[in-house]
């Protein structure tokens, strides 16, 4: 085989957005062959997996974990040369209900939990293993979460567990979800046990997204990807004066590509792009996205074992408490503990108005209700992230009512982002799923810059 010197095909391409998904597509670009430019808006790459400083270390500003279940995540990592970094670890669940603590890791645990009787766990345990066993999701989309779970695990089931922890995430838009999205979100735990053992078993890279991230961008660079970092774009438009798109960042700079992907959340695509149709407009503007405001502190002392306490009270102001160090070594942050507490949230919820000294005040206290012993004088170090799009929720029949077509009629625009997760779940894996899905036809639409022939 011999290779074709194509280069006179190869194609400038402007990825607009520097997350994950943006960032990985330029990087398949660069391997096709053609010239990409990723600009993003921050200071610096990553978007939601991005991290931070909290006291004197750094790590995700949100909780990410990796499972075994994570494919392409881990090839990703394998191509970064990041594999022998990946840590696996067996993590414990819990459930606070009733203002009482209850494991909920193990078959015996799942006997033992006390708000609903064995009829009716027999229902739910049902209702998980039907859902990890479909394979074609779409029906689910037809009908909402909470009528889905009540067919299969009853009133009562729905009432004192499913209702609680879909407020938890969703808090008003619980009614609006298809079932799709719960589908997702049990498929993927349940894929997150071992099959022998049926644990859970959770991964991480040491040095988190920070050392995921910085592996990613070295590559992409090897690869000839060109980054370029807190330069937002103000607009993107067909060319005047021939093929191409225009792009112009808010400084005023204006560049020429041969074609440009948007990675954008839907209401940013609006704005960046004004020459989408009104039906477009309409489609990107149905997405309903959940925002999220997180909380992440270092303690002296662990509150528990688990990595994940879910919390069925919609009374406390976050909806879970993740404790980082259950997976992650504690003596990466010395001996602390690193605690996240996230609330998930509507567009127009007023909390995003609270200051972060106020939302501190009301989730410390909220804390000790959970945690009795938890000591306020253990806190070292205290911090708050908000993010606006967050997720894309799936409502009913989302893939064929709302979610973006990836080709715009705006020629050489496209979009490529998480609110092409149809199923409703988001994490890395699947915003890499939207990558592999999207690039053969963006490919396709660009003359083929590299190829081999006999």
């Amino acid at each position: 085989m011999s290779t074709v010197d194509t280069a006179a095909n190869s194609r400038r391409v402007a990825v607009v957005g520097g997350g994950v998904l943006g960032m990985v597509l330029g990087l398949r670009l660069a391997q096709a062959g053609h010239r990409p430019v990723v600009y993003e808006a921050g200071p610096g790459f990553g978007g939601l997996a991005s991290a931070d400083r909290i006291g004197a270390y750094t790590w995700d500003r949100f909780y990410h974990v990796i499972l075994m279940s994570d494919r392409r995540l881990r090839s990703l990592l394998r191509e970064v040369g990041l594999e022998s970094a990946l840590k696996w670890s067996t993590t414990k669940t819990g459930f606070f209900v009733d203002e009482s603590f209850h494991y909920l890791s193990t078959a015996l645990d799942f006997l033992r939990f006390p708000p609903i009787g064995l009829v009716d766990k027999a229902r739910l345990g049902a209702t998980i293993l039907r859902a990890a066993t479909i394979r074609n999701w779409r029906p689910l989309e037809e009908e909402t979460a909470i009528e889905w779970l009540t067919r299969w695990s009853g009133q009562r089931v729905v009432d004192r567990l499913w209702k609680p922890l879909l407020r938890a995430k969703l808090g008003a838009n619980d009614e609006l979800v298809s079932a799709a999205f719960i589908w997702a979100i049990i498929a993927r735990m349940y894929g997150a046990r071992k099959t022998e053992a049926k644990k859970e078993m959770f991964g991480y890279v040491e040095g988190g997204y920070a050392a995921i991230l910085a592996a990613l961008e070295r590559y992409s660079r090897e690869q000839g990807v060109e980054l370029i970092a807190s330069a937002p774009v103000r607009e993107v438009r067909s060319s005047p004066d021939g093929p191409g798109v225009c792009l112009e960042t808010t400084g005023g700079a204006v560049e020429r590509f041969d074609a440009a992907v948007l990675t954008l959340p839907c209401p940013l695509v609006v704005t960046t792009c004004p020459q989408l149709t009104a039906a477009e407009r309409k489609r990107h503007e149905s997405v309903v996205y959940q925002g999220m405001i997180c909380a992440s502190m270092l303690t002296k002392t662990p509150l528990s074992d688990c990595y994940i306490t879910n919390l069925t009270d919609e009374r406390l102001p976050f909806t879970a408490v993740i404790e980082m160090t259950a997976l992650v070594d504690r003596q990466r942050f010395d001996g602390k503990s690193l605690i996240y507490l996230p609330r998930y949230v509507r567009q127009d919820d007023p909390a995003w108005d609270q200051s972060d000294d106020a939302i501190q005040a009301s989730f410390l206290d909220a804390l000790t209700r959970v945690h009795p012993r938890f000591d306020r004088g253990d806190v070292s170090a205290f911090q708050i992230a908000r993010a606006r799009h967050v997720l894309a929720l799936s409502t009913l029949n989302y893939s064929r009512d709302s979610m973006p077509e990836w080709k715009t009629t705006v020629p050489g625009v496209y979009v490529a982002n998480s609110a092409q997760i149809a199923n409703g779940t988001l994490n890395v894996n699947e915003t890499l799923g939207v990558v592999e899905r999207i690039l053969p036809s963006i490919l396709q639409d660009l003359p083929q810059a590299r190829r081999e022939a006999a």
